[in-house]
This record gives C-alpha cells, sequence and structure tokens, in this order.
C-alpha cells in the first residue's frame, strides 16, 4: 500500500494526531542537528509522515478512523512509573489555527504519549493575532483560563508565558487566579534583559528563561509542503495545523535531556 494507503486514509480522516515520539532514539536526526527549531519540526514531520506511509497496508483498519494516529513506533518511549519523581516532563504549546479549547486536547494528548498523569509545566507560546492587531490581555485570557483550570484538575503543576513584555506579564499577573511561574525571553529580539522586565519578575517570583524559537514554529503554508512532499499528490491544501506540541523529559538530578518529541493536531476542511 504505502502512500497510495496512506493518501487514501487522510482523504476519508477528519483530524490527523502525528507523534513523533523520542527524537532521542532517531539515530538519523541526532546526527543531523538541525541548525534551527523550524528545520527540526519540518524534519520530524516529514520523518514521521514517511516512516508511517510506508506501513500503511499492515493495519487497514486505520481506513474507518475519523482521526489518524499517525507515530513511528519504535520511538515511542513512555515513562517508567517508578523513575517518575526523578524527572521533570515540561512542554511549550504552539497555537497555530485553533482556540483556546484545543488546550485540554494537547495536555491530554501529551499524558498519554508519554504515560504520566500530569505535566510538571506548560509554557504557552502566544496565539497569533490577525496584522495589525497586537496582543492583549482580552486576547490572552480564554488561553490562561483553560490553562488554569488544568492546574487545578491538577493535569499540569506550574504554566509560564513566552514574549510577554513588562507591561503584558503584569496585566497578566494581577488578573490571573493562577500566576506565571515563568516567561521566556526570544534571544533574537534582546540580547539583555530589559531591566523593568527583571525586576517585575524578580519581585513576583517569575522565572525569566531564553528560547530560540521563531514567532511561527510551524505555520499552515510549511505544514502543507511537508505533508505533500511526504506523501505524494495528497490533497495537502485541506489540511491546516491546529497546535503543536514539544515536550522534554529532564533527568531532575543530572539536567540532562531523556526525552524530547512533538505532537501534533492537525483538520482537514475539505471543500
Amino acid at each position: 500500500m504505502g502512500t497510495d494507503g496512506a493518501r487514501a486514509l487522510l482523504e476519508c480522516a477528519g483530524r490527523l494526531t502525528l507523534q513523533t515520539g523520542n527524537l532521542l532514539n532517531w539515530g538519523c536526526l541526532r546526527k543531523k542537528c538541525p541548525a534551527t527549531p523550524g528545520e527540526e519540526v519540518r524534519d520530524c514531520i516529514q520523518k514521521t509522515l514517511t516512516e508511517w506511509s510506508s506501513k500503511i497496508g499492515q493495519d487497514r483498519n486505520q481506513e474507518t478512523l475519523e482521526v489518524l494516529e499517525c507515530t513511528v513506533a519504535q520511538a515511542i518511549e513512555k515513562i517508567n512509573p517508578e523513575e517518575r519523581d526523578e524527572l521533570k516532563v515540561s512542554a511549550k504549546l504552539f497555537i497555530v489555527g485553533s482556540n483556546s479549547s484545543s488546550i485540554r486536547d494537547a495536555v491530554d494528548l501529551a499524558c498519554s504519549a508519554l504515560g504520566v498523569a500530569q505535566l510538571d509545566s506548560v509554557i504557552i507560546a502566544p496565539p497569533p493575532v490577525e496584522d495589525g492587531t497586537n496582543l492583549s490581555l482580552e486576547y490572552l485570557q480564554p488561553y490562561w483560563k483553560e490553562l488554569e483550570n488544568l492546574v487545578q484538575n491538577e493535569k499540569i503543576v506550574a504554566i509560564g508565558t513566552s514574549d510577554l513584555d513588562k507591561t503584558l506579564l503584569e496585566q497578566l499577573y494581577l488578573w490571573a487566579q493562577v500566576k506565571p511561574s515563568s516567561n521566556q525571553v526570544n534571544l533574537a529580539s534582546c540580547c539583555v534583559m530589559p531591566p523593568d522586565l527583571t525586576a517585575f519578575a524578580k519581585e513576583c517570583d517569575i522565572q525569566l528563561l531564553t528560547h530560540n524559537d521563531p514567532k511561527e514554529l510551524l505555520c499552515e503554508a510549511s505544514f502543507q509542503e511537508v505533508l505533500q512532499e511526504s506523501i505524494q499528490n495528497v490533497k495537502a491544501n485541506e489540511w491546516i495545523p491546529l497546535w503543536l506540541l514539544r515536550y522534554s523529559v529532564i533527568v531532575k538530578s543530572r539536567g540532562i535531556i531523556k526525552s524530547k518529541g512533538y505532537i501534533i493536531q492537525a483538520k482537514r476542511n475539505a471543500s
């Protein structure tokens, strides 16, 4: 069957959930060392789609599924419950083409993929706003409320933000019931942490972290392009990425990464 079978399944499905599993188990990616986070995401999607499509035909019952599960079986690695207390499980969630209601889906899928009851921390990247519109507290509120609900339901321990300036971080902090525990600052936008942000974070016990993620880690056009490259003649333009979650599992005592991976969900808009 191969790509023909994968194409047929994609044309019948309404959603696609793609899981890379532990990238540290991928020998080819480990050697490649992508130059940017964006390149890594593209490589991971392409590799997973190619591997998945090559095995279609061995499991024909997938054809009846509304949601396709696209994974690389040998890379899937759940956490040993006996080791859970020694590990920190954190995630960063990028909303692409969906709303705040997708946050619970993303966290549930991450917990299921890793075999854990809760994530230690989740950072949310600012969801995309329309051109000419500035990010505001009102825009962030529904997303933060979803995260707060997950904290209250013990699915997440701590929640954080990314790329908020001092004004917006302060507004969020004063409004929120569950306060942000961290705020990521993009290395490309500032070589030195802004003094006002540093002072406020220190006063409110918010950890300032750095990152090098682009503003759009995975855009609609990029996802469709890699889908087309991986599965020839598929109607890639019908598929829209909803969100992308990147997780990491770190050994607390040694500070080393034990596991890292991506989970992506997309939907098909058939005309």
